[in-house]
């Protein structure tokens, strides 16, 4: 351990278009929304994460809040460096008499551009960075959920995320075939809306259907032990004055149905182009899930009755791929697939 490694500081970042983790000594420090207020006036940043969550949708014109990804990878620049140098801020530094220098591994959707990669790099290091690493998402989600990625096995990976749902073949350290599809949470959350809109005349606005998703979310119209119907409080569009209605899971699986059948006609694909050996340690390993969309009720097994195959979700999925992002920081030297600084 040379003289400069007791200044340097690793973190490791799962920068994701709903939810930001960063990882610091194998401890989850921050896990905040991927959301920043801004003052219009002064163009200063006044609040990040959960803050700026509680100001969204409801801001006056002297505020606006921006979510600085969309569909995984960052679409405004410096909203983004913003919302890194203030999560990074809230972690507590040992020796912090001096602003650390910091090693940073941060992952990133598999079917990201050169363009996209130099944007999420350019960001890290103008929050600070003094060595960027990138990892891809699908593998990050792998060795958070314990799969020995280095292993002549082929292992398929879903991630459904915020932005994007990654589907990837995985096996010797490296990604065989993936499919990279932009549709994820956030688009459960616009059906959701757009459904309230068309099937009960009441507008409501994105926290609120993200609720609905949590709440009565389901990707099948029969379930075990279904959850009770949800209270919605929206503008009734007829008179435009506010009102409750209640929904049921039914419907919501019924309104998801539509976004559901794209991500397995994915899965579908991604399987076609799988190569025959590594099928055959599929059929055996099944699918793994992560991501917060695995989080959506009966998706498992939706997924499972398409494809026959078994579908194992990760145990707290929405932490898999930070998990798996830290712990590829801890070994840089060992995984030959962190494109380098």
């Amino acid at each position: 351990m040379g003289l400069f490694d007791f200044f340097t500081q690793e973190i490791a970042i799962d920068l994701g278009t709903a939810n930001t983790l960063i990882i610091h000594n194998d401890k989850v420090v921050v896990d905040e929304p991927s959301i920043v207020a801004m003052e219009r006036g002064s163009g200063k940043y006044i609040a990040i994460g959960q803050l700026a969550q509680q100001m969204h949708g409801k801001t006056h014109e002297d505020i606006k809040t921006i979510r600085p990804l969309k569909d995984g990878v960052i679409a405004d620049f410096q909203a983004a460096e913003a919302m890194i140098r203030g999560m990074i801020k809230m972690i507590k530094f040992k020796n912090s008499f001096f602003t650390p220098s910091m090693r940073m591994v941060i992952c990133i959707p598999s079917g990201i551009t050169e363009v996209e990669k130099r944007a999420v790099r350019d960001s890290a290091e103008h929050a600070g960075a003094k060595e960027v690493y990138l990892i891809h998402e699908p593998m990050a989600a792998a060795i958070g959920i314990g799969i020995d990625v280095e292993e002549p096995m082929g292992n398929m990976i879903i991630d459904i995320g915020g932005g994007t749902s990654e589907i990837a073949v995985i096996a010797l350290g490296g990604i065989v075939c993936d499919k990279n599809i932009r549709i994820a949470g956030d688009e459960f959350t616009q059906d959701i809306e757009e459904y309230m809109r068309r099937q009960h005349n009441i507008l409501i606005g994105e926290r609120t259907a993200e609720l609905i998703k949590i709440e009565v979310g389901a990707a099948l119209p029969d379930l075990e032990h279904p959850p009770e119907d949800y209270a919605v409080r929206g503008r009734d569009l007829l008179t435009g004055i506010p009102k409750e209605i209640h929904v049921s899971y039914k419907e919501i699986a019924h309104c998801l149905d539509k976004s559901i059948s794209k991500i397995e006609e994915a899965i579908m694909s991604a399987l076609e182009n799988t190569p025959p050996e590594l099928s055959a340690d599929i059929y055996r390993t099944g699918i793994y899930l992560a991501g917060g969309g695995s989080m959506l009720r009966g998706l498992d097994r939706r997924i499972s009755l398409k494809t026959k195959l078994p579908v194992h979700v990760a145990e707290d999925p929405l932490r898999a791929v930070a998990r798996g992002t830290g712990i590829a920081l801890k070994n840089i030297g060992k995984f030959q697939f962190l494109m380098g600084g």
